[in-house]
Protein backbone atom coordinates (compact mmCIF):
# COMPACT_ATOMS: atom_id res chain seq x y z
CA UNK A 1 0.00 0.00 0.00
CA UNK A 2 1.33 3.46 -0.86
CA UNK A 3 1.79 5.69 2.17
CA UNK A 4 1.15 9.37 2.76
CA UNK A 5 3.42 11.10 5.29
CA UNK A 6 3.21 14.36 7.24
CA UNK A 7 0.81 16.49 5.16
CA UNK A 8 1.11 20.15 6.16
CA UNK A 9 0.08 23.54 4.84
CA UNK A 10 0.76 27.22 5.42
CA UNK A 11 -0.31 30.56 3.96
CA UNK A 12 1.85 33.40 2.66
CA UNK A 13 0.71 36.71 1.21
CA UNK A 14 0.55 40.50 1.26
CA UNK A 15 -1.90 42.69 3.17
CA UNK A 16 -3.34 44.19 -0.05
CA UNK A 17 -4.20 40.77 -1.36
CA UNK A 18 -6.18 39.83 1.73
CA UNK A 19 -8.62 42.72 1.31
CA UNK A 20 -10.01 41.59 -2.06
CA UNK A 21 -12.54 38.85 -2.88
CA UNK A 22 -11.09 35.60 -4.13
CA UNK A 23 -11.95 34.90 -7.76
CA UNK A 24 -9.15 32.75 -9.17
CA UNK A 25 -6.77 30.19 -7.70
CA UNK A 26 -3.67 28.93 -9.51
CA UNK A 27 -2.80 25.29 -8.77
CA UNK A 28 0.86 24.36 -9.16
CA UNK A 29 2.22 20.85 -8.57
CA UNK A 30 5.85 21.10 -7.43
CA UNK A 31 8.51 18.43 -7.20
CA UNK A 32 12.20 19.31 -6.79
CA UNK A 33 11.97 22.76 -8.38
CA UNK A 34 14.24 24.73 -6.05
CA UNK A 35 15.96 26.40 -9.01
CA UNK A 36 12.81 27.52 -10.86
CA UNK A 37 10.00 28.03 -8.34
CA UNK A 38 11.09 31.60 -7.59
CA UNK A 39 10.72 32.71 -11.21
CA UNK A 40 7.36 30.95 -11.42
CA UNK A 41 5.97 32.85 -8.42
CA UNK A 42 7.46 36.19 -9.45
CA UNK A 43 5.67 35.89 -12.80
CA UNK A 44 2.37 35.35 -10.99
CA UNK A 45 2.98 38.26 -8.60
CA UNK A 46 3.00 40.82 -11.43
CA UNK A 47 -0.28 39.90 -13.10
CA UNK A 48 -2.03 42.84 -14.79
CA UNK A 49 -5.56 44.19 -15.27
CA UNK A 50 -7.48 42.07 -12.80
CA UNK A 51 -9.63 44.84 -11.37
CA UNK A 52 -11.15 43.66 -8.09
CA UNK A 53 -10.12 40.07 -8.69
CA UNK A 54 -8.02 38.29 -6.14
CA UNK A 55 -5.46 35.61 -7.01
CA UNK A 56 -4.73 32.70 -4.74
CA UNK A 57 -1.92 30.26 -5.42
CA UNK A 58 -1.68 26.66 -4.22
CA UNK A 59 1.86 25.27 -4.20
CA UNK A 60 1.53 21.52 -3.84
CA UNK A 61 5.01 20.36 -2.85
CA UNK A 62 5.13 16.59 -3.25
CA UNK A 63 8.06 14.28 -2.53
CA UNK A 64 10.57 17.14 -2.69
CA UNK A 65 14.14 16.23 -1.71
CA UNK A 66 16.07 19.26 -2.98
CA UNK A 67 15.08 21.88 -0.41
CA UNK A 68 12.25 23.39 -2.47
CA UNK A 69 10.24 24.06 0.70
CA UNK A 70 13.12 26.05 2.22
CA UNK A 71 13.48 28.07 -0.99
CA UNK A 72 9.75 28.89 -0.98
CA UNK A 73 9.86 29.91 2.67
CA UNK A 74 12.80 32.23 2.01
CA UNK A 75 11.23 34.02 -0.96
CA UNK A 76 10.16 37.65 -0.50
CA UNK A 77 6.57 38.03 0.66
CA UNK A 78 4.26 38.25 -2.42
CA UNK A 79 2.76 41.68 -3.01
CA UNK A 80 -0.43 40.67 -4.81
CA UNK A 81 -0.88 36.98 -4.01
CA UNK A 82 -2.02 34.79 -1.19
CA UNK A 83 -0.02 31.57 -1.41
CA UNK A 84 -0.99 28.31 0.26
CA UNK A 85 1.89 25.87 0.57
CA UNK A 86 0.97 22.20 0.99
CA UNK A 87 3.70 19.63 1.60
CA UNK A 88 3.06 15.96 0.97
CA UNK A 89 5.06 12.75 0.74
CA UNK A 90 3.22 9.97 -1.07
CA UNK A 91 4.77 6.72 -2.27
CA UNK A 92 2.30 6.41 -5.16
CA UNK A 93 2.81 9.94 -6.47
CA UNK A 94 2.75 10.73 -10.18
CA UNK A 95 2.25 13.85 -12.27
CA UNK A 96 -1.50 13.49 -12.64
CA UNK A 97 -2.01 12.75 -8.95
CA UNK A 98 0.00 15.82 -7.96
CA UNK A 99 -1.89 18.11 -10.35
CA UNK A 100 -5.22 16.70 -9.19
CA UNK A 101 -4.32 17.28 -5.52
CA UNK A 102 -3.27 20.85 -6.30
CA UNK A 103 -6.47 21.54 -8.26
CA UNK A 104 -8.67 19.92 -5.61
CA UNK A 105 -7.08 22.18 -3.01
CA UNK A 106 -7.74 25.18 -5.30
CA UNK A 107 -11.38 24.13 -5.78
CA UNK A 108 -11.86 23.67 -2.04
CA UNK A 109 -10.38 27.12 -1.38
CA UNK A 110 -12.80 28.77 -3.80
CA UNK A 111 -15.70 26.91 -2.22
CA UNK A 112 -14.57 27.94 1.27
CA UNK A 113 -14.68 31.58 0.15
CA UNK A 114 -18.10 31.19 -1.49
CA UNK A 115 -16.61 31.89 -4.94
CA UNK A 116 -18.93 29.52 -6.79
CA UNK A 117 -18.22 31.37 -10.04
CA UNK A 118 -14.47 31.15 -9.44
CA UNK A 119 -11.81 29.95 -11.84
CA UNK A 120 -9.12 27.32 -11.29
CA UNK A 121 -5.93 27.83 -13.27
CA UNK A 122 -2.97 25.51 -13.41
CA UNK A 123 0.61 25.85 -14.56
CA UNK A 124 3.91 24.12 -13.87
CA UNK A 125 6.61 25.03 -11.39
CA UNK A 126 9.19 25.14 -14.21
CA UNK A 127 7.09 27.58 -16.26
CA UNK A 128 6.78 31.38 -16.46
CA UNK A 129 3.40 32.85 -17.29
CA UNK A 130 3.09 36.24 -19.07
CA UNK A 131 1.87 39.29 -17.09
CA UNK A 132 -1.63 39.08 -18.62
CA UNK A 133 -2.01 35.31 -18.14
CA UNK A 134 -4.71 35.33 -15.47
CA UNK A 135 -6.67 38.12 -17.17
CA UNK A 136 -6.27 36.42 -20.56
CA UNK A 137 -7.83 33.25 -19.18
CA UNK A 138 -10.57 34.89 -17.12
CA UNK A 139 -11.67 37.04 -20.09
CA UNK A 140 -12.97 34.21 -22.32
CA UNK A 141 -14.53 32.48 -19.29
CA UNK A 142 -16.35 35.69 -18.38
CA UNK A 143 -17.63 35.80 -21.97
CA UNK A 144 -19.18 32.34 -21.68
CA UNK A 145 -16.68 29.52 -22.25
CA UNK A 146 -16.03 26.93 -19.56
CA UNK A 147 -12.30 26.41 -20.00
CA UNK A 148 -9.29 27.92 -21.76
CA UNK A 149 -6.21 26.14 -23.09
CA UNK A 150 -3.16 28.20 -24.00
CA UNK A 151 0.03 27.45 -25.92
CA UNK A 152 3.55 26.80 -24.68
CA UNK A 153 7.00 27.84 -25.86
CA UNK A 154 10.36 26.51 -24.72
CA UNK A 155 12.69 28.59 -22.59
CA UNK A 156 15.28 30.06 -24.97
CA UNK A 157 18.28 28.94 -22.93
CA UNK A 158 16.96 25.39 -22.64
CA UNK A 159 16.01 25.31 -26.32
CA UNK A 160 19.52 26.36 -27.34
CA UNK A 161 20.89 23.22 -25.71
CA UNK A 162 18.61 20.84 -27.59
CA UNK A 163 19.82 19.03 -30.73
CA UNK A 164 19.21 20.72 -34.07
CA UNK A 165 17.45 17.57 -35.31
CA UNK A 166 14.85 17.90 -32.56
CA UNK A 167 14.12 21.50 -33.56
CA UNK A 168 13.86 20.45 -37.22
CA UNK A 169 11.34 17.75 -36.33
CA UNK A 170 9.39 20.23 -34.22
CA UNK A 171 9.14 22.63 -37.17
CA UNK A 172 7.89 19.82 -39.45
CA UNK A 173 5.26 18.73 -36.96
CA UNK A 174 4.23 22.29 -36.20
CA UNK A 175 3.73 23.16 -39.88
CA UNK A 176 1.51 20.13 -40.52
CA UNK A 177 -0.43 20.60 -37.30
CA UNK A 178 -1.18 24.23 -38.14
CA UNK A 179 -2.64 23.18 -41.49
CA UNK A 180 -4.79 20.46 -39.90
CA UNK A 181 -6.09 22.91 -37.29
CA UNK A 182 -7.07 25.37 -40.02
CA UNK A 183 -8.79 22.63 -42.03
CA UNK A 184 -10.69 21.48 -38.96
CA UNK A 185 -11.80 25.06 -38.24
CA UNK A 186 -13.07 25.37 -41.80
CA UNK A 187 -14.86 22.03 -41.96
CA UNK A 188 -16.24 21.91 -38.41
CA UNK A 189 -16.38 25.50 -37.12
CA UNK A 190 -17.21 26.07 -33.44
CA UNK A 191 -18.65 29.47 -32.43
CA UNK A 192 -17.00 29.32 -28.97
CA UNK A 193 -13.60 28.29 -30.39
CA UNK A 194 -13.22 30.28 -33.60
CA UNK A 195 -10.24 30.45 -35.90
CA UNK A 196 -7.43 31.13 -35.15
CA UNK A 197 -7.15 28.35 -32.60
CA UNK A 198 -4.71 25.54 -31.76
CA UNK A 199 -4.56 21.96 -30.46
CA UNK A 200 -2.30 22.35 -27.43
CA UNK A 201 -3.58 20.89 -24.15
CA UNK A 202 -0.80 21.39 -21.63
CA UNK A 203 -0.94 21.51 -17.86
CA UNK A 204 1.41 24.48 -18.11
CA UNK A 205 -1.55 26.66 -19.11
CA UNK A 206 -5.11 25.56 -18.42
CA UNK A 207 -8.02 27.40 -16.82
CA UNK A 208 -11.47 26.06 -15.98
CA UNK A 209 -14.64 27.34 -14.38
CA UNK A 210 -15.12 25.72 -10.95
CA UNK A 211 -18.52 24.27 -11.89
CA UNK A 212 -17.15 22.77 -15.11
CA UNK A 213 -14.23 21.28 -13.19
CA UNK A 214 -16.60 19.53 -10.80
CA UNK A 215 -18.93 18.38 -13.59
CA UNK A 216 -16.04 16.79 -15.50
CA UNK A 217 -14.93 14.86 -12.41
CA UNK A 218 -11.74 16.81 -11.78
CA UNK A 219 -8.24 16.20 -13.03
CA UNK A 220 -7.61 12.46 -13.60
CA UNK A 221 -4.67 11.14 -11.53
CA UNK A 222 -2.86 9.65 -14.53
CA UNK A 223 0.89 9.10 -14.59
CA UNK A 224 1.08 10.51 -18.14
CA UNK A 225 -1.23 12.75 -20.17
CA UNK A 226 -3.48 13.92 -17.35
CA UNK A 227 -3.92 17.34 -19.00
CA UNK A 228 -5.12 15.94 -22.32
CA UNK A 229 -7.39 13.44 -20.55
CA UNK A 230 -8.90 16.26 -18.48
CA UNK A 231 -9.70 18.35 -21.55
CA UNK A 232 -11.22 15.24 -23.15
CA UNK A 233 -13.45 14.86 -20.07
CA UNK A 234 -14.50 18.48 -20.39
CA UNK A 235 -15.41 17.99 -24.05
CA UNK A 236 -17.29 14.77 -23.26
CA UNK A 237 -19.44 16.73 -20.80
CA UNK A 238 -20.07 19.38 -23.51
CA UNK A 239 -18.02 22.03 -21.76
CA UNK A 240 -17.06 24.89 -24.07
CA UNK A 241 -13.28 24.89 -24.40
CA UNK A 242 -11.46 27.81 -26.03
CA UNK A 243 -8.00 27.12 -27.47
CA UNK A 244 -6.63 30.67 -27.17
CA UNK A 245 -3.61 31.31 -29.42
CA UNK A 246 -2.68 34.60 -27.71
CA UNK A 247 -1.88 32.88 -24.39
CA UNK A 248 1.71 31.63 -24.47
CA UNK A 249 3.55 30.29 -21.40
CA UNK A 250 7.31 29.74 -21.31
CA UNK A 251 8.25 26.30 -20.02
CA UNK A 252 11.50 24.40 -19.60
CA UNK A 253 13.01 22.35 -22.40
CA UNK A 254 15.11 20.11 -20.22
CA UNK A 255 15.60 16.43 -20.96
CA UNK A 256 15.76 15.43 -17.28
CA UNK A 257 12.09 15.87 -16.42
CA UNK A 258 10.53 15.40 -12.99
CA UNK A 259 7.61 13.27 -14.27
CA UNK A 260 8.36 9.93 -15.98
CA UNK A 261 6.70 9.77 -19.39
CA UNK A 262 6.20 13.50 -19.59
CA UNK A 263 7.38 16.10 -22.11
CA UNK A 264 11.05 15.66 -21.20
CA UNK A 265 10.91 11.91 -21.80
CA UNK A 266 9.11 12.49 -25.10
CA UNK A 267 11.87 14.83 -26.27
CA UNK A 268 14.52 12.39 -25.09
CA UNK A 269 12.85 9.55 -27.04
CA UNK A 270 12.77 11.66 -30.18
CA UNK A 271 16.47 12.38 -29.79
CA UNK A 272 17.26 8.69 -29.37
CA UNK A 273 14.75 7.38 -31.95
CA UNK A 274 14.38 10.07 -34.65
CA UNK A 275 11.65 8.14 -36.51
CA UNK A 276 9.45 7.56 -33.46
CA UNK A 277 5.78 8.25 -34.30
CA UNK A 278 4.42 11.78 -34.26
CA UNK A 279 1.61 12.95 -32.01
CA UNK A 280 -1.55 10.85 -32.51
CA UNK A 281 -3.42 13.73 -34.13
CA UNK A 282 -0.79 14.09 -36.85
CA UNK A 283 -2.44 11.43 -38.98
CA UNK A 284 -2.58 11.05 -42.78
CA UNK A 285 -4.44 13.91 -44.44
CA UNK A 286 -7.20 11.70 -45.86
CA UNK A 287 -8.02 10.29 -42.42
CA UNK A 288 -7.96 13.75 -40.83
CA UNK A 289 -10.37 15.17 -43.42
CA UNK A 290 -12.64 12.14 -43.02
CA UNK A 291 -12.64 12.70 -39.25
CA UNK A 292 -13.42 16.43 -39.52
CA UNK A 293 -16.30 15.95 -41.96
CA UNK A 294 -17.86 13.20 -39.85
CA UNK A 295 -17.54 15.22 -36.66
CA UNK A 296 -19.48 17.98 -38.36
CA UNK A 297 -22.07 15.55 -39.71
CA UNK A 298 -22.59 13.85 -36.34
CA UNK A 299 -22.87 17.25 -34.66
CA UNK A 300 -25.67 18.22 -37.05
CA UNK A 301 -27.50 14.90 -36.69
CA UNK A 302 -27.40 15.15 -32.90
CA UNK A 303 -28.43 18.82 -32.80
CA UNK A 304 -31.40 18.18 -35.09
CA UNK A 305 -32.48 15.06 -33.16
CA UNK A 306 -31.97 12.80 -36.19
CA UNK A 307 -29.10 10.70 -34.80
CA UNK A 308 -31.52 8.35 -33.03
CA UNK A 309 -34.03 8.30 -35.90
CA UNK A 310 -31.64 7.17 -38.61
CA UNK A 311 -28.93 4.56 -38.53
CA UNK A 312 -27.67 5.32 -42.02
CA UNK A 313 -24.55 6.99 -40.62
CA UNK A 314 -23.32 3.88 -38.80
CA UNK A 315 -22.33 1.69 -41.81
CA UNK A 316 -20.27 4.53 -43.24
CA UNK A 317 -18.17 4.42 -40.07
CA UNK A 318 -18.16 0.65 -39.57
CA UNK A 319 -20.19 0.97 -36.35
CA UNK A 320 -22.35 -2.01 -35.46
CA UNK A 321 -26.12 -1.52 -35.23
CA UNK A 322 -26.30 -2.26 -31.50
CA UNK A 323 -23.44 0.12 -30.77
CA UNK A 324 -25.05 2.82 -32.91
CA UNK A 325 -28.30 2.57 -30.95
CA UNK A 326 -26.45 2.84 -27.64
CA UNK A 327 -24.46 5.81 -28.91
CA UNK A 328 -27.62 7.60 -30.05
CA UNK A 329 -28.98 7.41 -26.50
CA UNK A 330 -26.04 9.33 -25.03
CA UNK A 331 -26.97 12.76 -23.68
CA UNK A 332 -24.08 14.99 -24.71
CA UNK A 333 -22.59 15.58 -28.11
CA UNK A 334 -19.10 15.24 -26.70
CA UNK A 335 -19.91 11.77 -25.34
CA UNK A 336 -21.38 10.80 -28.72
CA UNK A 337 -18.26 11.88 -30.59
CA UNK A 338 -16.00 10.04 -28.16
CA UNK A 339 -18.10 6.87 -28.40
CA UNK A 340 -18.24 6.95 -32.20
CA UNK A 341 -14.48 7.40 -32.46
CA UNK A 342 -13.98 4.50 -30.05
CA UNK A 343 -16.39 2.22 -31.97
CA UNK A 344 -15.38 3.05 -35.54
CA UNK A 345 -12.40 1.27 -37.13
CA UNK A 346 -12.23 4.12 -39.65
CA UNK A 347 -11.60 6.67 -36.91
CA UNK A 348 -8.62 4.97 -35.29
CA UNK A 349 -5.59 7.23 -35.09
CA UNK A 350 -2.60 6.20 -37.21
CA UNK A 351 0.11 8.81 -36.56
CA UNK A 352 2.64 9.63 -39.22
CA UNK A 353 6.38 9.12 -39.02
CA UNK A 354 8.57 12.22 -39.44
CA UNK A 355 9.72 11.13 -42.91
CA UNK A 356 6.06 11.15 -44.06
CA UNK A 357 5.35 14.69 -42.89
CA UNK A 358 6.68 16.66 -45.90
CA UNK A 359 4.42 14.90 -48.41
CA UNK A 360 1.29 15.24 -46.30
CA UNK A 361 2.16 18.86 -45.52
CA UNK A 362 2.29 19.67 -49.25
CA UNK A 363 -1.11 18.03 -49.79
CA UNK A 364 -2.62 19.78 -46.78
CA UNK A 365 -1.29 23.12 -47.93
CA UNK A 366 -2.96 22.63 -51.31
CA UNK A 367 -6.30 21.79 -49.67
CA UNK A 368 -6.02 24.81 -47.36
CA UNK A 369 -5.43 27.08 -50.37
CA UNK A 370 -8.53 25.64 -52.06
CA UNK A 371 -10.64 26.16 -48.95
CA UNK A 372 -9.37 29.71 -48.50
CA UNK A 373 -10.46 30.33 -52.07
CA UNK A 374 -13.88 28.87 -51.28
CA UNK A 375 -14.14 31.15 -48.28
CA UNK A 376 -13.32 34.22 -50.34
CA UNK A 377 -15.88 33.14 -52.94
CA UNK A 378 -18.49 32.71 -50.21
CA UNK A 379 -17.71 36.16 -48.83
CA UNK A 380 -17.97 37.69 -52.30
CA UNK A 381 -21.25 35.89 -52.98
CA UNK A 382 -22.77 37.18 -49.76
CA UNK A 383 -21.51 40.68 -50.43
CA UNK A 384 -23.21 40.67 -53.84
CA UNK A 385 -26.48 39.29 -52.51
CA UNK A 386 -26.17 35.67 -53.63
CA UNK A 387 -26.48 32.51 -51.54
CA UNK A 388 -23.13 31.14 -50.32
CA UNK A 389 -22.34 27.67 -51.58
CA UNK A 390 -19.67 27.15 -48.94
CA UNK A 391 -18.24 28.88 -45.93
CA UNK A 392 -16.09 28.01 -42.96
CA UNK A 393 -13.57 29.99 -40.97
CA UNK A 394 -15.87 32.96 -40.59
CA UNK A 395 -18.18 30.89 -38.38
CA UNK A 396 -20.72 29.60 -40.92
CA UNK A 397 -20.70 26.03 -42.16
CA UNK A 398 -20.82 24.16 -45.45
CA UNK A 399 -24.19 23.19 -46.92
CA UNK A 400 -25.11 19.51 -46.72
CA UNK A 401 -28.30 17.57 -47.21
CA UNK A 402 -29.66 14.16 -46.29
CA UNK A 403 -29.72 12.06 -43.15
CA UNK A 404 -26.67 9.85 -43.72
Amino acid sequence: MPSEIDPSSSDLGGEAALSKPLRAVVAIPVRNEAERIGECLRALDVQESLGASEIGVVLFLNNCTDGTAHVVAALPRPRRLVVRVIERVFAGANAGWARREAMEAAAAWLEEEGAEDGVILTTDADSRVPPDWVAGNIGPIARGVDAVAGRIALDENDAARLPAALHARGRLEGAYEALLVELEAFIDPLPHDPWPRHWTTSGATLAVRLAAYRKAGGMPPLAVGEDRAFVSSLLTSDALVRHEPDIVVITSGRLDGRAPGGAADTMKLRCEVPESPCDLRLEPLSRALFRFFWRRRLRRLHTSGRLARTGLWAPWLGVRVGDARAIARLQTHGAILAAVEAASPWLDYHPLRPRELPGHTRLANAVVLLMRGARRLGQWTRATGGRPAAAGLDGTSLETTGDA
